[in-house]
């Protein structure tokens, strides 16, 4: 029983170190791999498909400041002003899904990140439960501006497709520093499923959604401005 004790002490403490390490390590250091890119990967080879794989990190200076605010606008409208849980929308979504067939989500661009970064997309208590330390620990040790440039550069756009940059070239035919405020706000009318929706080739549910989101940028003010 000892032994059990101590080896599953120690487990603790290297995942605490190794947790924590990688934390630290990423508020400085650009991401060009997750774990959900390695996913998708394994499951096109599993599915016999050649897999697609277009990711170029890109610093926050050279993002576009209408992709900032189309993604806070979609995702997260209370980003600067919480601590990586919107208590707000949490509410609002029990309250809903007692009544809604699909579930609604509450999910903050910090929850995001933390999932998208060190965990997987499939979802269950454990993994929620390993989500809400990593979204503690990166709203402790990173700036808000560090947790969206890692996350505009993380984010799944498209089949294959990761982050501002690769689905502004794709996509777009630019760069995600040059990208407009309508081609901004129809990648992020497509972040809630984007292996069904194409900011390529919108459906009409996706450029009504771009012009709900078009609307609420104007009213998204960043850190900076």
């Amino acid at each position: 029983m000892q032994k059990i004790v101590r080896f599953l002490a120690k487990l603790i403490m290297w995942f605490l170190i190794l947790s924590v390490g990688g934390v630290l390590l990423f508020r400085f250091v650009p991401v060009y791999f997750t774990p959900l890119m390695g996913i998708r990967v394994v499951q096109s080879f599993a599915q016999g498909k050649s897999p697609q794989f277009h990711h170029d990190w890109v610093s926050s200076g050279h993002i576009s400041n209408h992709l900032k605010r189309a993604v806070i606008a979609s995702e997260d409208q209370r980003f600067y002003l919480h601590n990586g849980f919107d208590r707000v929308e949490i509410k609002k979504a029990l309250k809903e899904n007692k009544t809604r067939k699909r579930a609604r989500g509450a999910s903050t661009i910090s929850q995001q990140t933390a999932k998208n970064l060190f965990l997987w997309p499939h979802s269950s208590w454990f993994r929620k439960g390993l989500e809400v330390y990593f979204t503690l620990l990166i709203e402790l040790i990173w700036s808000k501006d560090r947790i969206l440039e890692v996350y505009l550069n993380s984010m799944e756009t498209g089949k294959g497709i990761y982050g501002a940059e690769a689905v502004a070239r794709l996509h777009f035919n630019t760069t995600a520093e040059k990208l407009s405020a309508s081609q901004s706000a129809l990648i992020a009318a497509t972040l809630p499923n984007p292996l069904v929706y194409s900011s390529r080739n919108p459906s009409a549910y996706i450029k009504k959604r771009q012009a709900s989101i078009l609307r609420q940028m104007n009213t998204v003010r960043l850190q900076k401005d």
